[in-house]
Formats: C-alpha cells, structure tokens, sequence
C-alpha cells in the first residue's frame, strides 16, 4: 500500500516542481555569473518613484532560507543588526522603494572565491532618482554567495552605511 502512495506524491511533487522551474526559466540568465547576478540584484531593487519592482526576480536571487542583514547605530548609539527574509524585506521595504525612487550602484567590488562558495565586499552608493548627481548614501554589502554547479545563490547580504565615524576605507572605493 504505501508504494502506491509514494508514487502520486512523487508525482505531484515533481510536477509542482517542474511547473516552479519553467516559471521561473525567464530569470536564469540573471545567476549564470557573479557578475550577472551581482548586476541583477542592484537592477531589480533600483527604479524611479512609481515604478514597480519585480519581486520575483529578488526573491529568484536568494536561497529559499537567505538572510538580509542590515546593521548600524540606533537612537541609543549602539551598533545592531536585524535579520530578514527575502519576503521580510519586501515587506519592510517595497512600498517605500516604490513610492520613493532608489537606485543603489556598486562602485567597488573586491570578490574572494574557494569551491562554491564567493565572498564579494561590493560598495555602493544610493541614490533617489537616477537623475541625481550625488548619492545621499553610501556603504558596503557583503554577499555571500553559492554556485551549485548550474547557477549563482545568494546566500546572505550583511550591510552597513557609511558614516562620518565610519567612513569607507580606500581600498573599497574606486582609483
């Protein structure tokens, strides 16, 4: 008896898997390279104020458990971090990304590799509308990354802005 249930969850499995894939097969140019992955990730959470971001695409970035951490001072001055989920952040931040316009560009990238596993240091600047001439921030992202042998994961994003006790050290800032 329970080979004969085996088999239609399989199938049904495999099937709601397979319908997963072909959903997603648009993105997959976007994680066949760092480099392509990296752009992906600052392309699809930048827009002008009112334009929709495609939230597939971020979350088609990620692995299904990563974690977006930001960090800083609060009110009271001490450094915290918070953890999110992809669909946290969505949640936390989307609307205002929308509704505000954002456009963060990496300006730096120093990238360190063993096996499947990438660590990339990618400073950016961010910016309201892509008109602006200067950033009203800037800081540092640490993506973590894994290629399991077909594509690009993003495992974990750690970020922190850039603060006037705080600066950017030169190494991670253009020549």
């Amino acid at each position: 008896m329970k080979k004969f249930i085996l088999i239609p969850s399989f199938l049904i499995i495999a099937s709601i898997t397979s319908r997963a894939q072909d959903s997603n097969a648009q993105y997959l140019d976007n994680v066949k390279t760092i480099d392509k992955t990296i752009e992906t990730l600052y392309a699809v959470i930048s827009g002008e104020a009112g334009e929709k971001r495609d939230w597939e695409l971020f979350k088609f970035l990620f692995t299904p458990d990563a974690k977006l951490i930001p960090s800083g001072k609060n009110a009271e001055g001490m450094v915290k971090h918070r953890y999110m989920s992809t669909q946290d952040y969505i949640d936390s931040s989307g609307k205002w990304l929308e509704e505000n316009g954002f456009f963060e560009k990496e300006i730096h990238r120093k990238v360190d590799s063993f096996g499947s596993m990438t660590h990339i240091f990618s400073t950016y600047e961010s910016f309201r509308s892509e008109k602006d001439k200067e950033p009203f921030t800037r800081g540092i992202n640490s993506i973590q990354l894994l290629n399991d042998g077909n594509r690009w994961w993003i495992v974990n994003i750690y970020w922190t802005g850039e603060t006037e006790e705080n600066p950017i050290p030169e190494k991670y800032l253009p020549n």
